[in-house]
């Protein structure tokens, strides 16, 4: 099956099935767009977070990383305009009181609808005579600025209380640390701070499983530099963003493109924003984002705070100005899934295999004894705990051998290793590749060696 026949229910339906995600507190009728990710999907994700955290922070001597609180002083979101400017725009059906997104209304409508004014979707509604996707009819309030930051409080008493706000991105912190990781880290420009973590937006979201959700992860870093040399640096980080979901993720090239956004998209602070977009089966949507912010918050926090931002170098102060790219962890997962999915048919039968790059899989190897007899698990209980110095490791013996395989091709396991009678004679198992479904003979003592050079070839 191609990408483009699979259609999301097939998706969520197996990434429940086989222990991905969940849908949130599926016992009392869920959530709406809470999802729980299951023990593949948690493994699958912590994978791809530590993949980026590995190339983008460990690898390199000008990237260091944050762990920032996910609540922050309210001036933090004051300053840098969230408060005020963090909206987005909404309508409710007069006739049946749903509530939506009007640019997901107009979606489709005209290329882009990112940095419309409310009037302007409104007019684009009634020209278009767009109808209420629940009801059928065309009667909208006004379109009106809803703002995305939770509110939370601090404190027991009523009336004591300070009112704060869960982040509502993950480049606030950073800026605002910029200048204690600068110092105690004896960092010079050019130079990023990185970060990892889960972000909240109280959002109308249209559905399409894990796309756009209350919550969600994001991986992002904020580069400062000098502000001539931002136009080499944004290309630099264009082609480092695109190599690294093809190359070391594995999506396919085909199903990616850039995206530039037009003037009217992009934050009035910005002079240019580039999307990386994925082809899902409800049209190109946004993966990736790389954005030059200018020197903007900084400036905003340093205006707010009275603390001094700037850097001196060479008898020389100034403000650093911010490339910024970030990466979607949680629609990076739902896309590397959907990228994955293959439907084939071997012998008159179906055959779903997840085809991910096997550093990524929840697990490297599966040791599957040909049957639950002790003379055979006693030679492979042996062996997966050898492999699991090495590899992340399944052991499975419930069900016949073929589909125990079919299971483990569902999960993207890339290797099975096979534990028969005649290992009792020869000390050898059958090791089977997810891919090819070939089968080699292979010495247990020599059975480690096998796997990592398959791994690295």
């Amino acid at each position: 099956m191609s990408k483009n026949t699979i259609d999301m229910d097939t998706i969520v339906g197996f990434a429940k099935q086989r222990g991905f995600v969940y849908p949130g507190s599926d016992i009392y009728g869920g959530l709406r767009n809470s999802w729980d990710y299951g023990p593949l999907g948690v493994q699958l994700k912590n994978n791809l977070r530590d993949a980026w955290w590995k190339h983008y922070v460990e690898k390199r001597m000008d990237m260091v990383g944050l762990d920032a609180a996910l609540l922050m002083n309210p001036k933090v979101w004051e300053a840098s305009g969230h408060v005020d400017n963090f909206n987005d725009p909404l309508v409710d059906c007069k006739k049946c009181k749903a509530r939506f997104r009007a640019d997901d209304l107009v979606e489709g409508i005209v290329p882009a609808v990112d940095g419309l004014s409310g009037d302007a979707i409104s007019a684009l509604i009634e020209e278009h005579d767009v109808k209420c996707p629940e009801c059928g009819e065309y009667d909208f309030t006004d379109v009106r600025k809803f703002n995305l930051l939770f509110e939370t409080s601090l404190g027991t008493v009523e009336g004591k209380k300070q009112d704060v706000y869960l982040r509502g991105e993950l480049a606030q912190s950073m800026f605002v640390d910029f200048k204690h990781v600068m110092t105690s880290m004896r960092k010079k420009i050019p130079f990023g701070i990185a970060q990892v973590g889960k972000v909240f937006r109280n959002e109308i979201t249209p559905g399409n499983f894990t796309f756009r959700t209350l919550e969600f992860d994001l991986m992002e870093f904020e580069y400062f530099i000098r502000e001539s040399d931002w136009e080499e640096q944004f290309e630099y980080w264009l082609s480092s963003m695109q190599s690294w979901l093809v190359d070391d993720i594995g999506i396919n090239k085909e199903n990616v493109r850039i995206r530039e956004q037009d003037e009217e998209e992009r934050a009035h602070y910005s002079k240019r924003t580039v999307d990386i977009e994925y082809d899902s089966p409800f049209g190109w949507k946004e993966l990736f984002g790389l954005a030059y912010r200018g020197d903007y918050d900084l400036k905003k926090h340093m205006e707010a705070s009275g603390v001094d931002l700037r850097v001196e170098e060479d008898g020389e102060k100034y403000l650093p100005h911010v490339i910024e790219p970030t990466f979607g962890l949680t629609r990076l997962m739902l896309f590397v899934l959907l990228d994955a999915y293959h439907e084939e048919e071997v012998k008159g039968e179906k055959r779903v295999v997840l085809k991910l790059k096997p550093e990524l899989a929840p697990y490297h190897v599966a040791v599957l004894p040909l049957s639950k007899k002790e003379e055979l698990t006693k030679v492979a209980e042996p062996i997966v705990a050898e492999l699991s110095k090495q590899f992340r490791c399944d052991y499975d013996v419930t069900q016949s051998i073929g589909k125990r395989y079919r299971r483990q091709d569902e999960i993207g396991t890339p290797f099975c290793v096979t534990v028969d009678f005649d290992s009792l004679e020869d000390n050898a198992v059958t090791i089977r590749d997810r891919d090819t479904m070939e089968q080699e003979r292979v010495p247990i003592e020599k059975l480690s060696e096998v796997i990592e050079e398959r791994f690295v070839g």
